[in-house]
């Protein structure tokens, strides 16, 4: 395969042109315009997750108050909003900006070394037209490449699947020409997919049936905000989405304080709410009550009421059960019972990667993330010029990147008034304890990656706090130069090894 230099000497590559990818972007331009920027997109079109899915009532699980912009107000009426508004929110984003041309869509990054002793990233490619190799060198690479694998999402091998004479679907691939209307639907699965995809599916299916083999926690909402729509009557858009946005990201900390701090009665009441708009449901705590407490997942959002609503339609309905094997006809499951489908629906969940799979190394030496700690959930100890966005699992995923967009672009500014070229966060402690990248959250997709993710600390900064309130003061006001981020200039790796010597022996 020939290799060809595409672009040299950048100020920095962005990798990923989803809602974090354009974000970075859209900072660096208002907070470090004479920086110059590439960003490598492997898929055809910007967007990410929203350019993706495409499976029936793909929408967000959190309100556009904090999963938009912070920089860029959500005008939209619906609040929990549909896929293809967040897709056109984020095209609106990159033209206003002026990003577009800076991206180069269908290439795939597939590895990035580092040298100090040219303080350059030298990331490369593949170009998907022509299948070619090519770099790109920058001072700084930002990894804003999502969080799971975007090829393949996770899917279990049942039993006797071959016997299955229907269609079994993944919602990451989603067919375009899949009719189902009229037929007898099997969603395997409880989380936010399953219960976005069940009452759109059930409107024109003769029968969908949500298979699960524990209940998840959900929560009904309105798709459009009262609140922000009374602001909107009266204030500049601006300024009533800002208000908006302030009060929904307190408001989401304060449920998710309340809810692991007294974990019973925050279930209690969501309990009460499922069932008073199911009032006549029998069995409710065997398909409502899950088995973990509030928040150890994230709860699944329902706009206006629409699985309920469903499920009293008798369109839609919830069968908590283990599978044995699928028939011909369906899925035989472990009571005997025999759920009839012509299509099979496995919202089983996403495989986690972090980078984009990228494989990097530093000065010849390949990394190992999951040996690796978090440096303020933005950087990794030792990898010198590199950030990541990695977003909240207990809130709105854009209320971080704003974040580390901040502390990205007053590292760089940073970085420049002390004339450095390399900035290095390193860890003096080799015996600082390795904890779970995330804890106190059992969700799967997390559990199935544990060793393959970066670690915690058990103290500041190398810690992941979970907390925005928190973490925007650590990121925005904090001084970057902290005595453990370490300056420097182009070197070689032998006045690295020196210069390690001496901060160790400090």
């Amino acid at each position: 395969m020939a290799t060809a230099a595409e672009q040299d000497d950048l100020d920095m590559v962005i990798v990923g042109a989803g809602l974090s990818g354009i974000a970075a972007a859209a900072h660096l331009k208002m907070n470090c315009p004479n920086k110059s920027y590439t960003i490598l997109e492997q898929r055809a079109d910007m967007g990410g997750t929203w350019d993706l899915f495409r499976y029936p009532g793909i929408r967000s699980d959190s309100d556009m108050h904090t999963l938009g912009y912070r920089f860029k107000p959500w005008l939209n009426e619906k609040t929990i909003a549909d896929g293809p508004a967040i897709h056109e929110y984020v095209h609106e984003t990159a033209d206003e900006y002026g990003i577009t041309s800076n991206i180069n869509f269908r290439h795939r990054v597939t590895g990035a070394s580092w040298s100090s002793e040219e303080a350059k990233w030298t990331v490369t490619a593949k170009r998907e037209e022509d299948g070619e190799e090519v770099r790109f060198r920058a001072n700084f690479l930002f990894m804003c490449a999502g969080y799971y694998n975007y090829d393949q999402g996770y899917r279990p091998d049942f039993p006797s699947e071959e016997a299955f004479g229907g269609k079994i679907i993944h919602p990451q691939h989603w067919p375009e020409d899949l009719d189902y209307s009229g037929k007898k639907v099997v969603v395997i699965g409880s989380g936010a997919t399953a219960v976005t995809i069940v009452p759109v599916m059930a409107e024109t299916a003769e029968k969908v049936t949500m298979l699960q083999r524990s209940p998840t926690w959900m929560v009904s909402a309105p798709a459009i905000d009262p609140f922000s729509k009374f602001l909107r009557k009266f204030l500049p858009e601006k300024l009533a989405y800002s208000i908006t946005r302030f009060r929904n990201i307190n408001m989401q900390r304060l449920v998710y304080w309340r809810a692991r701090s007294a974990p019973d009665k925050v279930g209690d009441k969501l309990l009460t709410a499922a069932r008073d708009l199911l009032p006549d449901y029998e069995n409710f705590e065997t398909d409502f009550k899950p088995k973990y407490g509030p928040w150890e997942q994230r709860l699944c959002l329902v706009p206006d009421e629409d699985m309920f609503s469903a499920i009293k339609s008798g369109k839609a309905e919830i069968t908590t059960d283990h599978i044995d094997k699928f028939t011909k006809n369906g899925i035989l499951l472990k009571s005997g019972k025999e759920l009839e489908a012509d299509i099979i629906v496995t919202a089983t969940g996403l495989n986690l990667v972090l980078l984009g799979q990228t494989e990097l190394s530093v000065d010849g030496v390949k990394v190992d993330l999951g040996q690796k700690v978090n440096y303020k959930g933005v950087m990794f100890n030792d990898i010198p010029n590199m950030a990541s966005v990695f977003g909240y699992v207990n809130a709105s995923w854009t209320l971080k990147t704003d974040i580390v967009c901040d502390y990205v672009c007053r590292l760089l500014k940073t970085m420049d008034a002390k004339g450095a070229t390399i900035a290095n966060p390193k860890l003096t402690d080799p015996d600082m304890p390795r904890l779970p990248f995330v804890d106190d959250f059992s969700s799967g997709y997390f559990a199935r990656s544990f060793d393959k993710l970066p670690k915690n600390g058990d103290k500041h900064p190398w810690r992941v706090l979970q907390n925005y309130a928190a973490e925007k003061k650590i990121l925005t006001k904090e001084p970057v130069d902290d005595g453990i981020m370490v300056f420097s200039k182009a070197h070689s790796v032998a006045e690295q090894q020196v210069d390690e010597e001496l901060i160790a022996a400090e």
